[in-house]
């Protein structure tokens, strides 16, 4: 499984602590993950998940909760890397791609979604499908 982009941008600066303008040029410049419009987006999403902290204008890696987030059980993420390997699309594009489809379906749980999005595309999702709590 591939490294989760926020512990790699730790591991080239070798601290987990970030001005914003720091890892917006970790991740899009010196790795070359994202764009900076994706990385800020990210950043935020990231802020949301509970994975980066920001404090006095500084932003802090959560590495616990990162291995939180990487671990088999986090159905969505595993979801959203399968559909993005199988397209040859980004994370990101995946993502966007399931968030479109909540205007379509409403309020369902993302893993929902993300399934639906997967049947959709065409791809084999049915390794998923007994660990959907319906």
């Amino acid at each position: 499984m591939a490294m989760h982009p926020l512990k790699e941008a730790v591991q080239v600066k070798g601290s987990t602590e970030f001005t914003r303008g720091e890892l917006v040029g970790i991740l899009s410049f010196r790795l070359r993950r994202f764009s900076v419009s994706e990385t800020k987006e990210l950043i935020e999403k990231w802020l949301d998940e509970g994975l980066l902290e920001e404090r006095d204008g500084k932003l802090y890696a959560r590495l616990e909760a990162l291995e939180e987030s990487e671990k088999p059980e986090n159905l969505l993420g595993e979801m959203v890397v399968h559909i993005a390997r199988t397209l040859g699309w980004t994370e990101l594009e995946v993502i966007e791609g399931i968030r479109a489809l909540r205007e379509r379906y409403g309020d369902l749980d993302e893993r929902i979604l993300a399934y639906l999005f997967g049947l959709e595309k065409g791809i084999d999702m049915s390794r998923f499908k007994d660990r959907l709590e319906v």
